[in-house]
């Protein structure tokens, strides 16, 4: 059976806030990214708001040469995303508890795999207000780690897209 989830960034809110809904529009977690806290950090919360349990958090490190995200559930490090040194075209490693990311996940629509059964199918929702995602996920006891790589994902290509428009100016 497959569990269709949708990530919709909140866009008039303090800090960046995602909600994950189901399609009857039960929540099923609540991201918040940090406001003045360093490092930058989103944690997810395994229900309506922050007051249910925090499941999983998606942290950038702040001092390193090249970006560096990782995602942490249970105290650990499960999967890890990071830029590679090239001249030309931004590169980056995906790096997720045995997890494949194959397809186009620069513009949000790739498939997560293990051992080549896929996992989940992740795509961007367009013509919508701020960023929302669907997510199918085939294997649910996955979702929260796919959950937090789509956002960690989100905010490369945002930080991405901050240091491009500032290069222009």
């Amino acid at each position: 059976m497959v569990l269709d989830l949708y990530i919709k960034q909140k866009v008039f809110s303090i800090g960046e806030r995602f909600t994950v809904t189901d399609g009857a529009g039960r929540v099923w977690y609540t991201v918040r990214g940090s406001v003045f806290e360093l490092p930058k950090t989103f944690r997810l919360h395994a229900g309506p708001d922050e007051s249910y349990p925090e499941v999983a958090s998606v942290t950038k490190k702040t001092f390193s040469f090249l970006p560096h995200f990782s995602v942490i559930m249970g105290g650990r490090e499960v999967a890890a995303i990071d830029k590679e040194f090239t001249f030309f075209k931004d590169r980056y490693r995906i790096d997720a508890a045995g997890l494949e990311v194959e397809g186009d996940w620069w513009d949000m629509d790739f498939q997560v795999t293990r051992a080549g059964t896929p996992v989940a199918r992740i795509s961007e929702q367009w013509f919508t207000w701020g960023d929302s995602y669907k997510i199918a996920v085939y294997d649910e006891t996955y979702a929260t780690l796919v959950i937090a790589l789509v956002i960690a994902i989100d905010c490369v290509k945002s930080d991405e897209q901050t240091a491009a428009n500032a290069a222009a100016m």
